[in-house]
């Protein structure tokens, strides 16, 4: 991460800066979770995003998140809850490790409890950001003719342009998988997974029959571009898609699905829009078959790794005129 340029991140409407850190490595997977230490600048003034209930004690408000995350706001040795509650001047009540509930906030002060909310959101937030993606939303485009167009498509790039750099068999999109991705989902517990599902059945009843007119949408892949700006050194080639009637349904579509998975933090907000396309050759496939969209960078136990990629030469594929 740069200093100049750190990571933002977006909490109830509002844009948090999380500062640089020094990490550490444990040997062992229970010391991995070390003390939290000046992890972002925090808001103290109220914030209407959270629901705080007044009690006779004084503040209370919940936190709904996976039992996978509850180790991340203890800490090891409970050091990060013990330093956010001497911070926030409140109690943080946390599940026991396997076993699903809230994380319950309480102080005497409101704004106390809302700082303490904010963090934990933060660090929730931070930590889910470092699992690897469990699912995605996607439209499949693997009809026959389809797969069809692009076996033809992978077998006169082969012929043509094999001896160029990093031009492979290997590199390209399994046809019975081709798709259009809407985002990618990191989702830790069967509620999540529950959750998903009566969203996509709210999209559907509240604005995608009413986009679709109760029909399917007809569309085309036409046209080839790369994800990068040199197109000597290219990881991502992907086919345009469109709609037949030249329309924007599609587009208009899946942005409301997107605009309503980040709306609810399922899918973490990095784009305002989708980029309708296809994926038909990715370097990741050279090492894993089935890689699936942007890469994550961190382990299941949150730990961050790097991964060579051999990117090719996509200069004469894209000169080319294939079908």
């Amino acid at each position: 991460m740069e200093v100049l340029r750190p990571q933002l991140i977006r909490l109830g409407g509002r844009i948090y800066r999380k500062n640089p850190i020094q990490e550490q490595t444990y040997q062992h997977e229970e010391e991995d979770e070390d003390f939290y230490q000046g992890f972002m600048e925090c808001a103290e003034e109220p914030c209407d995003a959270y629901e705080v209930v007044q009690t006779q004690q004084g503040f209370r408000c919940t936190v709904k998140a996976p039992s996978l995350l509850y180790k991340h706001i203890v800490g090891k040795r409970g050091d990060t809850r013990k330093k956010l509650e001497v911070e926030t001047k409140t109690s943080i009540s946390i599940p026991k490790p396997g076993q699903e509930g809230e994380i319950v906030i309480t102080g005497q002060h409101r704004s106390g409890v809302i700082s303490a909310r904010t963090r934990i959101d933060v660090l929730l937030l931070t930590f889910r950001r470092k699992q690897p993606f469990t699912h995605f939303l996607a439209f499949f485009l693997n009809e026959v003719e389809v797969q069809e167009r692009f076996l033809k498509f992978q077998e006169e790039v082969l012929e043509k342009c094999s001896m160029d750099h990093g031009v492979d068999s290997t590199i390209f999109q399994n046809p019975r998988k081709l798709h259009l991705t809407i985002g990618m989902l990191v989702l830790l517990s069967e509620q999540e997974i529950q959750q998903t599902c009566e969203m996509l059945q709210q999209c559907k009843e509240e604005f995608i029959d009413d986009i679709s007119g109760g029909k399917p949408l007809e569309v085309e892949m036409a046209g080839i571009e790369y994800m990068n700006d040199d197109p000597g050194m290219v990881d991502v080639l992907y086919a345009k898609v469109h709609m037949k009637d030249g329309s924007n349904r599609l587009q208009e579509l899946v942005d409301r699905v997107l605009e309503r998975f980040q709306a609810s933090g399922l899918i973490v907000k990095e784009w305002n829009s989708v980029k309708l396309h296809a994926t038909v050759m990715n370097t990741l496939f050279r090492k894993d078959p089935n890689a699936e969209g942007r890469y994550n960078l961190y382990t299941a136990d949150g730990k961050y790794i790097f991964k060579e990629r051999e990117s090719f030469d996509g200069r004469n594929i894209l000169k080319k005129d294939f079908p």
